[in-house]
C-alpha cells in the first residue's frame, strides 16, 4: 500500500494541482480544505505524512502541527508557506515540523522532502510494531491505557495474537473499545502497511450485501454498468473487520464461512474464483455461544472464528483505571479541538471512578469532551451511586486516593501532602483498598526516595 498523505490547503486550485502531482509520483493522497478534517484521521498508527499550508481560516498550520504532535510527536508535518511566513516556518521547525516548503515551490523539491518524511515514518511505525511484538512499552499502551491486571493481561494477549496471522474474535460490551483493539491488532501485524477495511454487519443493505462484499461484473444485475471490486477484494493483503458479526444474516454467514475456509470469492456474474490473502477480525457485543444455542448464529462459523479470542472488559471491571483513562481522553480531546488542557480536580476524578458507565469508554470519552469544552459546568460533577453509608465512605476514600495518584502522576509525596496524611498512612490505605503500584503512572515516585 503506498504511503498515505494528508494534504491540507484551503486554496482549491493549489490543493488539486499538488494532489495530482503527488498521485502521479505514486503517493496515496487525501485532500482537505480544513485542518480539523485532517486531524480527525491522525492516530499513533498513521503511516505517512501531513502537508499543510500555514495560513488558513479556522485552525491554521501551526495549530495543526501542535495538535498532531499531541497525538503522536513523530508524525512528519511539512508546512507550505509564503515568503512573508518564512520566520514563522523556521519557528515551526524548532517546534517539531519536519520541513517547510516556500511558495511557489518546485514539485520535485516537495517530492524529495516527502519521500524522506515517509521513509522516516515507515521506520518509526515498523520499530513500534517490533517493540509491541517483543512486549515492550509502545503505542498499544497509549491506545489502551490501564494499570489494572485485566488490561495488562489484555495487552499481553493482544501483542501475542497480533504477531500471528490468526483470525480473531473480539468480545466486549458496547463502547468498550473493540474496534480500537481490532485496529491495534492490524497495526502490529505484518499486514500493517496493507488496507484495514471495517464492515458494519448490522448496517449492510440487504439487497446489496453480496455485491458490497464480493463485488460484481458488468451486467450482473440491473444497474451494474461496470465491474466493481467488493470490500473483500479491496482489502487484499490486509485485514477485514467484521463489526458486530452476530447481526449478520444466516444466509450470508454460510457464504462467509466458505470464504474463511477457502480464502476465495467469486464476484456476482462471474465464474472464476478470486484468491484472497486476508486476515479476518470479528467483533461481537453478544454471547455468540448463546446465539448458536438459539439458532441465530451458525455453529460451524462460531468454531471457525473461535480460535484466537480477546475479551474487552467493561469499565466496571477496571474502576481503578477510570481516572487515568479520563485524563488520557481529556488530553486527546484538547489536542483535537485545539484548546488548552484543563486541570482536572482530584475530587472530580474520584467522582468519575465511583460512577457506573453503561456506555463504557465511549461514554467516558463523551464526558471528557464535555469537560474539555466546559460543557460539564451546568451538569455539575458526577455523583457516586447510592449505597450503604459504610460502603459509600470506603468507596469515597478509595476513589479519593486513586484520583489523587492519577492527578499527581504517581508522585506519592504530592499525594500524601495533598490528602493531609502521613506517608505511612497513605501506604496502609493503599494496601487496605488494593491500590497497588500498577495504578501509578510511569512518571513514578522518584521524589519519594
Amino acid at each position: 500500500m503506498p504511503p498515505r498523505i494528508l494534504l491540507v490547503d484551503d486554496d482549491e486550485t493549489m490543493r488539486h494541482s499538488t494532489a495530482q502531482a503527488l498521485e502521479l509520483a505514486g503517493f496515496s493522497v487525501e485532500t482537505f480544505a480544513s485542518a480539523e478534517a485532517a486531524l480527525a484521521l491522525a492516530s499513533p498508527g498513521f503511516n505517512g505524512a501531513v502537508i499543510s499550508d500555514i495560513r488558513m481560516p479556522g485552525m491554521d498550520g501551526m495549530t495543526l502541527l501542535s495538535a498532531l504532535h499531541e497525538i503522536d510527536a513523530e508524525i512528519p508535518v511539512i508546512l507550505v508557506t509564503g515568503h512573508a511566513d518564512v520566520p514563522l516556518a523556521v519557528a515551526a521547525i524548532r517546534r517539531g515540523a519536519y520541513e517547510f516548503i516556500e511558495k511557489p515551490f518546485v514539485v520535485q523539491d516537495l517530492l524529495a522532502v516527502l519521500r524522506r518524511a515517509v521513509d522516516h515514518r515507515g521506520l518509526v511505525v515498523e520499530n513500534r510494531r517490533l517493540r509491541a511484538v517483543a512486549g515492550k512499552r509502545d503505542d498499544i499502551e497509549a491506545r489502551m491505557p490501564g494499570r489494572t491486571q485485566v488490561m495488562v493481561d489484555l495487552r499481553h494477549r493482544l501483542r501475542a495474537i497480533g504477531a500471528s496471522d490468526a483470525d480473531t474474535l473480539v468480545i466486549g460490551p458496547t463502547g468498550a473499545g473493540k474496534e480500537v483493539l481490532a485496529r491495534a491488532l492490524h497495526d502490529i501485524s505484518p499486514r500493517a502497511g496493507k488496507p484495514f477495511v471495517a464492515i458494519n454487519c448490522a448496517a449492510l443493505p440487504e439487497a446489496l450485501i453480496e455485491s458490497e462484499l464480493f463485488g460484481h461484473e458488468a451486467g450482473a444485475f440491473p444497474g451494474a454498468l461496470r465491474p466493481r471490486f467488493g470490500k473483500f477484494e479491496h482489502a487484499r493483503g490486509g485485514t477485514i473487520l467484521l463489526d458486530e458479526i452476530g447481526q449478520m444474516p444466516l444466509e450470508l454467514q454460510a457464504k462467509l464461512l466458505r470464504v474463511l475456509q477457502e480464502r476465495m470469492i467469486t464476484r456476482l456474474g462471474a465464474n472464476e474464483p478470486v484468491p484472497l490473502n486476508l486476515r479476518f477480525i470479528a467483533t461481537s457485543k453478544t454471547d455468540l455461544a448463546a446465539a448458536v444455542a438459539r439458532g441465530a448464529f451458525r455453529e460451524d462459523l462460531y468454531w471457525r472464528l473461535n480460535v484466537a479470542v480477546l475479551h474487552v472488559p467493561p469499565l466496571s471491571a477496571r474502576r481503578e483505571d477510570i481516572p487515568l483513562l479520563f485524563l488520557h481522553l481529556a488530553r486527546e480531546s484538547a489536542a483535537r479541538h485545539g484548546v488548552a488542557e484543563r486541570e482536572v480536580p482530584p475530587a472530580h476524578l474520584s467522582a468519575l471512578a465511583a460512577r457506573d458507565w453503561p456506555g463504557n469508554v465511549r461514554e467516558l470519552r463523551n464526558q471528557a469532551e464535555r469537560f474539555v469544552l466546559g460543557l460539564d459546568m451546568a451538569e455539575g460533577a458526577p455523583s457516586p451511586p447510592e449505597s450503604r453509608l459504610a460502603e459509600r465512605m470506603a468507596e469515597f476514600e478509595r476513589s479519593q486516593i486513586a484520583g489523587a495518584i492519577s492527578a499527581h502522576g504517581g508522585r506519592l509525596k504530592a499525594v500524601y501532602e495533598t490528602l493531609g496524611i502521613s506517608r505511612k498512612t497513605l501506604y496502609e490505605k493503599m494496601q487496605k483498598h488494593g491500590l497497588d503500584r500498577r495504578l501509578i503512572r510511569d512518571a513514578g515516585d522518584g521524589d519519594d526516595g
